[in-house]
């Protein structure tokens, strides 16, 4: 056993500390190759976590923060000579208050347990992910993740009122506001929210609830191009106004594929140059009706070749199931390199183009689908070469693929986070001088660096 992990165990005791570590523990989904961390931190308080963090503050051991383990982009994945801080066991949801409409929960809470207890009260949790079942509230703070329903209700960061994070010092920061508005001095959660845990560690949050929508439709709609896309989401804005929530887009490269490994019907007759989800939600129980309207306008100015309309549930579910599949991609696709990037709308069709075309001159056999949460300017690829087995040519793909971003004026992370997979390509989307004060305000709350080290802007 090592030095700190012996303090550790002294400290915390054998059930907060382990150095029988399970696997599931030695990587997160980016598909870096497993680290074993000296060990694993479990805690069950906060005070355990000031504690740890305490400890390892003095020693200088490198702490990552580790919550579901689902994200992408390496952020919760360990690092060499590093112990783990596992949210697992803070996992309640603390209340639910529909006089304020906010949730409290601790950080290891999965989403999903978090949804469930808000529509327990009446409300809704619009957070929505499609690892919901396994993502947890911290993740989801610490990556600003964005998910299906950020075109009506914003970015993780619009749910978030207040949250308890702990420094690398052990120092708790107590900002549990409830309030709406709170002008009160700086708004220090910021600092936690979409930073990956190198600033500090939240522990827990409280969450804005929205009104649950009593009324909804859904469509499936098939398009020439990306640009009658466009021209379909101007009309879908004008025409549902707030009630549109989401306005996913598949590519034939994706849609196709991807219909055909999960042996999905198509809802449509005939192939079309893309394909589009629209669902809409509130409390007009004339919103079908908007939406068939708004269908029909578009289809007369023809931005709209075809659409089906959801009668059910069980139908609305169907229409989503090509959409949702992206946790087949393992069996039906094979390794891959996957992005997550964002890209002004003007620009969307020549990127999808670019993309595509550049991946199939360079590597003829490749796999790449598109698709993405089009309405906010987050497109989503993933690539795929058969002929490279595992051993997939990741470093020349996202060299390609960040390159056409950089030149479109796009990001290199939509909702993501940058983890250790995009550190090399922040300066692709961010200037010199804004990684500078990035690292300047990293240094003043972590002197040491021992915060998730050599992810997203952190040394």
């Amino acid at each position: 056993m090592s030095d700190i992990a012996a303090r550790l165990t002294a400290a915390l005791g054998a059930d907060v500390v382990t150095t029988d570590i399970p696997e599931r523990n030695h990587h997160d989904w980016s598909g870096l190759p497993p680290v074993a961390p000296l060990a694993l931190i479990r805690p069950r308080e906060t005070e355990q976590v000031a504690t740890a963090l305490r400890l390892c503050h003095e020693s200088g051991t490198p702490v990552v923060p580790q919550g579901g383990l689902t994200g992408i982009s390496g952020g919760a994945h360990p690092v060499a000579g590093a112990v783990a801080l596992s949210l697992e066991r803070m996992n309640r949801v603390l209340s639910v208050d529909p006089q304020t409409a906010t949730l409290t929960a601790e950080a290891g809470c999965v989403l999903q347990t978090a949804q469930e207890a808000a529509q327990e009260a009446g409300l809704l949790l619009a957070v929505d992910l499609g690892a919901r079942g396994s993502c947890t509230i911290g993740g989801v703070i610490a990556t600003n993740a964005g998910g299906n329903q950020v075109l009506r209700y914003g970015m993780a960061r619009d749910h978030v009122l207040g949250l308890e994070a702990v420094l690398a010092d052990g120092t708790v920061l107590n900002s549990m506001n409830t309030m709406i508005k709170n002008n009160a001095g700086l708004d220090l959660k910021q600092l936690f929210i979409g930073t990956e845990g190198v600033m500090g560690v939240v522990t827990k949050a409280v969450l804005r609830l929205q009104p649950r929508p009593t009324h909804s439709a859904t469509a499936f709609c098939g398009c020439d191009d990306t640009a009658a896309v466009l021209a379909l989401l101007a009309r879908a804005r004008a025409g549902l106004g707030p009630a549109l929530i989401s306005f996913e887009v598949m590519w034939p490269s994706f849609y196709d594929f991807m219909r055909a490994g999960i042996d999905a019907t198509h809802p449509l007759s005939g192939r079309h140059g893309a394909y589009v989800i629209i669902e809409a939600g509130g409390f007009d129980d004339g919103l079908q009706t908007r939406l068939e309207t708004c269908l029909a306008d578009a289809m007369e100015a023809g931005a709209l070749k075809d659409a089906v309309l959801a009668a059910s549930a069980r139908e609305e579910r169907a229409l989503w199931a090509v959409r949702e599949a992206v946790a087949e991609y393992g069996r039906i696709l094979g390794p891959l390199t996957a992005f997550d990037v964002g890209v002004p709308l003007a620009r969307m069709a020549e990127a999808v183009a670019r993309l595509e075309a550049g991946i199939a001159a360079r590597w003829p056999d490749a796999r790449a689908l598109s698709y993405g949460h089009m309405g906010d300017s987050n497109l989503h690829l993933v690539v795929n070469v058969p002929k490279a087995g595992q051993d997939q040519p990741a470093a020349a793909i996202k060299s390609f693929v960040y390159g056409v971003i950089r030149d479109l004026g796009g990001t290199i992370s939509a909702e993501h986070g940058i983890g250790a997979i995009k550190r090399d390509y922040l300066g692709y989307s961010r200037t010199e001088a804004e990684i500078g004060a990035m690292r300047r305000l990293k240094s003043a709350l972590d002197p040491r660096g021992i915060l998730n080290p050599g992810k997203g802007f952190a040394p």
